[in-house]
């Protein structure tokens, strides 16, 4: 029987990304799925979609702050208790980097994955979206001439055409938001769902036991 598939499609601006990456990274729940973590820019969705950022919807704001911190609570996810300043920072360059890290060293993506949602949802790094800012971040991850080359290797066509494409992905498979997971369970069947808040359903439909996981007492 095949493992179930998890894709997640996933920018570091998005907090809910954050929570569902440590999840499924981290979570009994999901040790026996196959992974595949998608950098896409979340600016560019929400224009194919014709949606306005979130934080512009009157009240949104506001809620977004609380929920993030009730999830991170629910899954023990660590996060900061403020928003980092300048919320939401421009990620284009960070997730080119991805981009490029998932093709020149796919071996540190998920590590360098992981390194940037630290930096930016734990210690609220305000300058993530700079190569000033996330490039040390990335250092730590690939060594100096590394994170160097992939700092270069953003500006490259090939580099950007990936995100673009990735980004386009998503929303072909149906995202209009993030995180969006895109699900094959053992049966073959795929399923899309939206949001930190559907992964009880994620968890169902893949055909889970969600009863590893404390925090899905909170999930429907």
């Amino acid at each position: 029987m095949a493992a179930p598939k998890i894709t997640l499609y996933f920018d570091v601006v998005s907090p809910f990304a954050h929570i569902a990456f440590h999840v499924l990274k981290h979570s009994p729940t999901f040790v026996k799925c196959d992974i595949t973590y998608v950098p896409i820019f979340l600016g560019g969705l929400l224009k194919a979609c014709e949606n306005p950022p979130p934080i512009r919807i009157k009240n949104k704001a506001q809620w977004i702050n609380q929920e993030r911190l009730r999830w991170a609570r629910y899954f023990s996810v660590p996060i900061v208790e403020q928003t980092p300043a300048g919320f939401p920072s421009l990620t284009v360059a960070p997730q080119r980097a991805l981009c490029a890290i998932s093709q020149k060293a796919p071996e540190r993506f998920v590590p360098a994955v992981e390194a940037l949602f630290q930096s930016y949802w734990v210690e609220a790094n305000s300058q993530i979206g700079q190569p000033e800012g996330f490039g040390p971040v990335l250092e730590k991850v690939l060594g100096k001439e590394g994170a160097q080359q992939i700092l270069n290797a953003t500006s490259q066509d090939e580099v950007k055409s990936l995100l673009s494409d990735n980004t386009d992905r998503a929303f072909q498979s149906g995202a209009f938001g993030l995180p969006w997971f895109e699900c094959t369970n053992s049966k073959g069947e795929k399923e899309g769902f939206w949001g930190i808040d559907h992964l009880g359903q994620v968890a169902e439909f893949l055909g889970l036991d969600r009863s590893l996981d404390n925090g899905f007492r909170a999930v429907l």
